[in-house]
């Protein structure tokens, strides 16, 4: 009588999994679309590592990232590769966006229009995905976003910027879209923030929120960047003059703070309106920054630096099949595009110079990458391996070596305290330049006078 029942039983389910009323425990090959998870991908606009309450900062309130930091993984190494131009937003998302590097990106000869074959939308359109994007026009090569299904852009950036209400135009579509949108597909929404990039405005409210009086300077505050690194006058350095005090500098830190707290609560009403939705727990979701920005620290304004502070991100990751904590381990930015692959189990596209990292995501791996080249278009390389990480100015044939366990501000240059770590990391440095088709000498037969003056800079050119 029991076996009957039992063999009963197994041909009900077996009929109910052939009607597709039950989902498989285990499936052979990738998840077909209809069972894979959404992409949540929150990206802001130069945003610090260090502009998060619960990664360490007493000062910021930020309880929705902290909520979201604390139930996914932190990468505390995730870098931007760098940049070719000024304009460091462009090529981090171009990268991204295409899963290329650096030095294999094509908007020298494409310009804003580049539409590369092989691209993160499109990989995931063709997947199956609704795909969804709302961010700031100058925001990679427009080409790219062609390949979102929802293509939409900021009605004016400055405006928005201006409104004293960060992230609320893009907060405002994108729970309209999830609750409107039909279930019958995965989607992938890429939400591209044009804050808290300046002009830095909020409500009064929110800044008030902050006393810029008793406001820290950055650990690594100085009036003055201590030799000409190469890029002091452009435009970002010239929203501060020289020097920089501490007034000016805890003005401008408040004035940051304040919109990425309202920025923080935008963000809030989106995962409320997915959790409304019912999909949250359907949902990896991706928080980051195309990267980072001095604001005061070593004496500079802008991103235009391979310091930590300028291309050092904040990354963490959460949902189904993602592990909690942290993670030392070395990332990119643009390695986030295989890695969603990986994670959603679509092929990943040949070509591409990104690395999966969701190795690490799901437990199984605690590394990535085992060293990080950083580039700054003529003036300045870097390579980062373990703790130590070396600064090449080629136009001054200076080098500054820190070692970032013990000087995690990068505040001493111990290169005449270790010559030998020095010259071994000049080695690997040249190395990883030919790796990634870098050309530049790392030292010039006419080096450039390295001293520099706060009057010099007020009257140098931009």
């Amino acid at each position: 009588m029991l076996a009957r029942f039992a063999s009963l039983i197994s041909l009900a389910f077996a009929i109910l999994l052939l009607a597709g009323c039950l989902t498989p425990a285990v499936a052979d090959g990738p998840p077909v679309a209809s069972r894979r998870p959404n992409i949540l991908f929150l990206l802001t606009d130069d945003q610090r590592a260090d502009t998060i309450h619960a990664l360490g900062n007493p000062v910021i309130q930020t309880p929705t990232l902290d909520r979201l930091a604390r139930s996914g993984l932190v990468f505390r190494n995730c870098y931007c590769m760098g940049s070719d131009m000024p304009a460091v937003c462009f090529p981090s998302r171009s990268m991204l966006l295409s899963g290329r590097s650096l030095f294999h990106l094509k908007h020298k000869q494409g310009g804003y229009g580049v539409r590369y074959a092989i691209n993160f939308p499109k990989t995931l359109r063709e997947a199956g995905y609704e795909t969804y994007h709302h961010g700031k026009r100058q925001n990679g090569p427009s080409g790219i976003y062609k390949d979102f299904e929802h293509e939409k852009y900021l009605v004016n950036d400055d405006a928005e910027r201006l409104s004293g209400r960060p992230g609320q135009e893009i907060a405002d579509a994108a729970v309209t879209f999830l609750e409107t949108r039909k279930q019958d597909r995965p989607f992938f929404m890429y939400l591209a923030f044009a804050n808290p990039h300046d002009p830095r405005v909020v409500i009064p409210e929110y800044r008030r929120r902050y006393d810029e009086a008793a406001m820290p300077l950055p650990a690594n505050y100085l009036p003055l960047h201590p030799f000409d690194n190469g890029w002091l006058t452009g435009r970002d350095e010239r929203l501060a003059p020289w020097p920089r005090t501490p007034v000016e500098i805890k003005r401008h830190v408040t004035d940051y703070y304040g919109v990425i707290t309202y920025l923080d609560e935008q963000i809030g009403r989106i995962l409320e309106a997915l959790r409304r939705s019912g999909e949250y727990d359907r949902t990896i979701i991706l928080f980051s920054s195309d990267h980072g920005l001095a604001l005061g620290s070593h004496g500079l304004m802008g991103k235009q630096s391979v310091y930590e502070v300028a291309l050092k991100p904040p990354l963490f990751v959460a949902g189904p099949g993602i592990r909690r904590g942290e993670t030392d381990a070395f990332v990119y930015l643009h390695d986030i595009f295989p890695t969603v692959c990986d994670l959603v189990g679509i092929k990943t596209p040949a070509g591409l110079d990104a690395r999966s990292f969701s190795d690490v995501l799901t437990g199984k791996s605690n590394t990535a990458r085992e060293a990080i080249f950083l580039a700054f278009i003529e003036c300045q390389r870097a390579l980062r391996v373990g703790d130590w990480k070396l600064i090449r100015y080629p136009e001054i044939n200076k080098s500054q070596l820190c070692n970032l366990h013990d000087d995690p501000d990068e505040i001493h240059d111990v290169s005449a305290q270790h010559p030998d770590k020095e010259r071994e990391l000049m080695t690997l440095l040249a190395r990883r330049q030919a790796a990634n088709g870098d050309t530049l000498p790392l030292s010039s037969p006419h080096p450039r006078d390295p001293a520099v003056s706060a009057d010099t800079l007020r009257h140098r050119p931009e």
